[in-house]
């Protein structure tokens, strides 16, 4: 197995060098909360939620954050608090310092705390749409406020009858889940959110379900402690890939 826990800085002393995380702002929460827990963490860099909406968009700001972090003589490390995302984070690469990411689709493995969770989970109730802290307070999760919201939104752009015709198109699409499920790691839940997100299940005739998460995998992606099953590691030249099987992500060589 392969592991740069000890020393994630190639050729440097593990004391000495530090680890980055950049994050998705829909786990900063949780991020900033176990922190502490993370003695080589040095640095947070915060990226914005929407970017994932846009994956050459998301690839092209990781780069321009991580390009700037290996700047830093402190960092050999850096932690990607992300998952392929509409493969936006497929072919990010480092030029001096480790980069680590969880083998993950997606932040709900990172919520949950195993790729193998979340995979038996969807594989028993396909139909899932997730809630979280960061998620509910991002962004306007599915659900009567949000309809609503794009229903005026619509019809200020379009006129009422072209956005009855996209509001349509839009719960068709709602149609195709069948569950609301809401994880949390035990930070930034509220019973308030939590009864947001039964609201928004009954109003749109879905199941809710609760599912407390696992920290352990953000920890230890925070902390360096990458082992080649749950984390991929690409050094320094090697960009990330998607592998299309249960491992999600590789580290590749360039051709």
């Amino acid at each position: 197995m392969s592991h740069i826990a000890d020393n994630p800085c190639p050729g440097g002393a593990p004391d000495s060098c530090g680890i980055a995380a950049v994050v998705c702002e829909v786990l900063e929460m949780e991020v900033r909360h176990f922190a502490p827990l993370a003695e080589r963490l040095r640095h947070i860099e915060i990226m914005e939620y929407g970017l994932h909406n846009e994956p050459p968009r998301l690839r092209r700001e990781l780069q321009r954050i991580i390009d700037r972090i290996e700047q830093r003589s402190d960092i050999g490390g850096i932690a990607l608090v992300y998952g392929l995302c509409s493969r936006g984070t497929e072919g990010i690469t480092s030029r001096r310092c480790a980069l680590a990411m969880a083998r993950a689709h997606d932040c709900i493995t990172l919520l949950l705390g195993c790729r193998r969770r979340y995979a038996e989970y969807v594989a028993k109730y396909p139909g899932t749409y997730w809630y979280s802290p960061g998620w509910n307070s991002k962004h306007i999760p599915p659900g009567k406020e949000r309809y609503e919201k794009m229903y005026r939104e619509y019809c200020e752009k379009y006129g009422q009858e072209a956005a009855e015709y996209l509001m349509e198109e839009q719960q068709r699409w709602f149609r195709s889940y069948s569950r609301a499920t809401y994880v949390d790691l035990g930070v930034g839940a509220t019973p308030e959110d939590m009864a947001y997100t039964q609201q928004c299940a009954r109003w749109l005739g879905w199941t809710y379900d609760y599912q407390r998460g696992d920290p352990k995998l953000l920890v230890d992606l925070l902390s360096g402690n990458w082992d080649d099953e749950r984390f991929v590691i690409a050094r320094p030249g090697q960009s990330l890939s998607a592998t299309g099987d249960d491992r999600v992500v590789e580290a590749r060589q360039p051709k």
